[in-house]
């Protein structure tokens, strides 16, 4: 995918369509952005992808990852292109400025992801969480804690995963077995196996901020007696924390990120938030990771658009209806409603996802507290909504540019089969997207009988 191929677009829907810069001058952090800064920011965005990150997507593809004797080794380029990243300053966009951050407005971070998805999928699992690592940092951990790992994660210089399921806990969280022992010094052991663990090894960082959520031992039966401990692999003194990386699987796609069985044997890991209140800490981590992943689904299907619409400007076949000779196949009206059924998902999709993270700020950021509530509201009803419409989209909608091939579609030479392949996996995790249907209805509409949903209406 080429990210310059969509700047103009992108720039008119938040510039006109969603008056960015006007929101974000109501907003004191964000009184200084305007629509020029917010232009420049993301044309040097842009090319940062385009010629960092594209380049790697087939080659990581079909290199893949290694695993050996515990240690995951990434694609050739990768590491090299995760280091310019962050130090680049592009993980830390929307972070405080006092947590080393710039302090931009989400929106821009969220389109940068979205292309960071587009242009290679794989690569961008690895910092795909840091945001919701550093919010559920940020407002959960220990004043100690944050002092030594909050800059650390909200700079990107750092990686974090979020450990959660486990071999017989999937969805159901409440049946998570991994325990996590208090000892005297303020510290807590933590024994236990998780798997599906996107990044919980690799070559990226020097160090990995694993976030897990375990029980402790008085803790009560389901998911009210989880709690959330933040578990490194290297600690302070330079030593490597008793994390183990079994093995890495074999996937469908994905093939540029490490998806990590991970064991902890007498883990060194610390408290984050309250006990039995894991669930609460950790949301704020996955309710980030859900939006985004809805923008995933977005550049995904953006990058899958961009190859159709190109081959269908160039294949000719047959005779369209009134043509005299052999047209180009994008004049086939069956051809043309697969491009414009898809170009109308993308459009579309990023109009809801940017207002949604325009409320993120609105809802953190107002001092208007019904402001507030109607940003937090709108947020609340509408993220697992994207996620949920916007992936399932990314695949079905590429597997119809891969029509759009024909043959040529199957073949791994013109790379639609690989962003089918990676897009699959985006309707399961962070929630599969049935899931999101439940989350929806039972913890959103019906919670407060219908009542936000009805207001937001």
């Amino acid at each position: 995918m080429q990210a310059r191929q969509t700047l103009a677009d992108i720039q008119h829907l938040l510039t006109t369509v969603l008056k960015a810069p006007t929101r974000w001058q109501g907003l004191a952090p964000f009184a200084d952005t305007d629509g020029d800064l917010a232009a420049q920011v993301l044309d040097e965005a842009a090319k940062f992808v385009d010629s960092a990150i594209a380049p790697l997507q087939r080659s990581g593809d079909e290199e893949g990852c290694r695993f050996d004797g515990g240690r995951v080794h990434t694609p050739a380029g990768f590491r090299d292109a995760y280091q310019a990243f962050w130090q680049a300053g592009w993980p830390s966009l929307s972070c405080a400025p006092d947590d080393g951050g710039q302090g931009l407005p989400a929106v821009l971070e969220c389109v940068l992801f979205e292309w960071l998805a587009g242009a290679n999928h794989g690569w961008t699992m690895a910092p795909g969480l840091l945001h919701g690592a550093y919010e559920c940092i940020k407002h959960h951990a220990s004043d100690e804690l944050k002092a030594q790992y909050l800059e650390k994660v909200a700079t990107g210089e750092w990686l974090a995963t979020m450990c959660l399921t486990e071999a017989h806990a999937g969805s159901d969280l409440g049946m998570v077995r991994t325990r996590g022992v208090p000892q005297p010094d303020g510290s807590a052991r933590v024994n236990g196996s998780k798997i599906f663990i996107s990044g919980g090894e690799h070559d990226l960082t020097d160090n990995i901020v694993h976030l897990v959520l375990a029980r402790l031992p008085d803790a009560p039966a389901g998911p009210k007696g989880l709690s959330l401990f933040l578990v490194p692999k290297v600690l302070q003194d330079g030593t490597r924390n008793a994390v183990v990386c079994e093995r890495i699987e074999e996937k469908m796609g994905l093939h540029g990120s490490p998806t990590c069985v991970m064991r902890f044997d007498d883990a060194t890991g610390w408290l984050v938030g309250e006990p039995n209140k894991g669930l609460n800490a950790m949301f704020v981590m996955m309710n980030a990771a859900r939006l985004h992943v809805g923008l995933q689904g977005i550049g995904l299907l953006e990058a899958a658009w961009q190859k159709a619409s190109a081959y269908a400007a160039e294949r000719r076949q047959m005779r369209a209806p009134g043509a005299k000779d052999t047209s180009l196949i994008q004049d086939h009206p069956a051809i043309r409603r697969i491009l414009h059924t898809q170009r109308a998902w993308i459009d579309g999709g990023r109009v809801l996802a940017y207002h949604t993270a325009l409320q993120l700020d609105v809802a953190k950021h107002s001092t208007d507290a019904g402001e507030r509530a109607a940003a937090q509201r709108w947020c609340a009803l509408v993220t697992p909504v994207l996620k949920a419409a916007l992936t399932d989209q990314a695949f079905h909608g590429a597997s119809a540019c891969l029509q759009v091939f024909g043959g040529h579609g199957y073949v791994r030479e013109w790379g639609i089969e690989q962003i089918v392949r990676d897009a699959r996996v985006s309707m399961i995790y962070e929630g599969t997207n049935e899931i999101q249907a439940i989350d929806l209805l039972v913890r959103k509409v019906l919670a407060d009988g219908g009542q936000g949903l009805a207001t937001l209406l």
